[in-house]
């Protein structure tokens, strides 16, 4: 249904993960709050179509929901895994420890889940109201118009809000009203590959019918699958998978060939995917790509956030934890700033913008890692080399993986001292096939020569 806007609200374009958390921050701070999304609400209806991509939350997700008073009811809708668990096609898995400590893990957890947990805490705070259907179509920043369609009725409407926040998305309608600004720029790059969802159902005893402590990687150079668990014993899969060539979405147009594509790339999974070929002519294949653009603002009338600003790729596991850290930088610029929004927009821009360029360019870089590297020796020594050197000077070497998922280093430091260490282990462990013959009063020379102890929050 259409609303009666609230002239003295903030308006949140979007209920998906980052608007819901945002309205949350905003409300507590005693702003009161309408939120509109295109789409139903997801608690009244089935709008996942094999698009969900199951979530892996680490530290800056979970400290954001530490800060709106979430994180108990959250994670107990988590699963932690603790490594990479590489599934070859010789058969013979290895778990890849993400980190070293016992708390070094990341949370499995449903988007779905996620979101309508979100959604319904959200609703309960008196001040915000959340209203479905409703579809923004456009902004004019001179009049200070917002445009909707209500999706039910098909009725467009109009109203001038105070100031929007617009978390809509990596199709975002404001971003695209923004390109009209003078001195706007953008750019959407996809990959050549997509993805499509498939399922590995629970055992008939309702048990996980593989490891439910880790995060399942079939890497196969130019494509892979990977796996993560649910609660109900289930796991969601996704191939990740050229849209052309002989190996692609392209060639897969029939049983037969599916069938062939994965008794022969994949043989250790097919016996687990029961309705493989259901879903994979059932489920679309969706797109993958990065979106920059600047500037994220228009004075303090409007502001980008989440993937409506900076959308990446899946393969870091960090578009949740990344939309989720913009919360809690945006919810301190308010502190600093009440009430002044061209103060805060410009604040958190300028606080996030390099920080979300450096994670686009980490989450490309790891796609080759998961589905080439990770089988790769030299890459496999480089690592363990790497370990090595945390746990020989901890507060100085932390391996790149580490810095962004159980640290809240910037992300762009985190790419700064991953470059660095990076050259390092390449110095290392040139010519080298084993830890042993590594020289390590070398490599304690090189590190704290090159580097100096991190001072960023845990």
């Amino acid at each position: 249904m259409q609303s009666t806007p609230r002239p003295e609200a903030v308006t949140v374009l979007g209920a998906g993960l980052a608007g819901a958390l945002l309205s949350l921050f905003l409300a507590q701070r005693g702003y009161p709050v309408d939120v509109y999304e295109m789409r139903p609400d997801m608690r009244n209806a089935d709008i996942s179509a094999g698009r969900s991509i199951n979530l892996a939350l680490s530290t800056r997700g979970t400290h954001a929901l530490r800060q709106a008073g979430l994180y108990e009811e959250i994670m107990a809708l988590t699963l932690p895994m603790q490594g990479r668990m590489i599934h070859p096609l010789d058969g013979a898995l290895q778990l890849q420890r993400y980190g070293q400590k016992e708390s070094e893990v990341i949370y499995s957890v449903s988007r779905g889940e996620l979101n309508s947990r979100l959604l319904t805490r959200a609703e309960q705070h008196p001040n915000v109201r959340l209203f479905f259907n409703q579809r923004t179509t456009g902004m004019s920043f001179e009049t200070r118009t917002l445009f909707l369609t209500d999706e039910q009725t098909g009725r467009a409407w109009s109203f001038s809000p105070a100031v929007v926040l617009a978390a809509d998305g990596a199709g975002s309608a404001i971003r695209k009203a923004m390109m009209s600004q003078v001195g706007f720029a953008g750019t959407q790059d996809f990959l050549v590959h997509g993805y499509k969802e498939l399922t590995i159902p629970p055992a008939a005893d309702g048990s996980f019918r593989l490891d439910p402590t880790a995060l399942h990687i079939w890497p196969r150079r130019t494509y892979m699958l990977i796996a993560l668990p649910n609660l109900d014993g289930s796991f969601t899969c996704t191939l990740f998978l050229p849209y052309q060539g002989p190996e692609s979405f392209e060639s897969l147009t029939t049983e037969t060939a599916v069938q062939t594509f994965f008794e022969a790339q994949f043989p250790d999974a097919v016996p687990l995917l029961p309705d493989l070929l259901t879903d994979f002519f059932t489920n679309p294949t969706g797109p993958l790509g990065t979106i920059r653009c600047a500037p994220w603002h228009v004075g303090g009338q409007s502001l980008l956030i989440g993937d409506a600003a900076h959308a990446i790729v899946p393969f870091f596991g960090q578009g949740m934890n990344c939309a989720f850290e913009d919360c809690t930088v945006l919810d301190a610029c308010l502190e600093t700033h009440p009430g002044d929004w061209k103060k805060v927009f410009a604040t958190f821009e300028a606080e996030r913008k390099k920080n979300t360029d450096a994670i686009a360019h980490m989450a490309l870089d790891n796609y080759l890692e998961m589905r080439d590297r990770v089988a790769d020796p030299a890459f496999l020594l480089r690592r363990k080399a790497g370990l090595a050197l945390e746990r020989l000077l901890p507060d100085t070497f932390i391996p790149m993986y580490s810095m962004v998922s159980f640290h809240r280093i910037p992300y762009a430091e985190a790419l700064r001292r991953g470059n660095i260490q990076e050259e390092i282990l390449v110095a290392l462990c040139e010519g080298r096939t084993r830890l042993e013959e590594i020289d390590w009063t070398k490599a304690e020379t090189l590190v704290l020569t090159t580097l100096s102890p991190s001072t960023s929050p845990n």
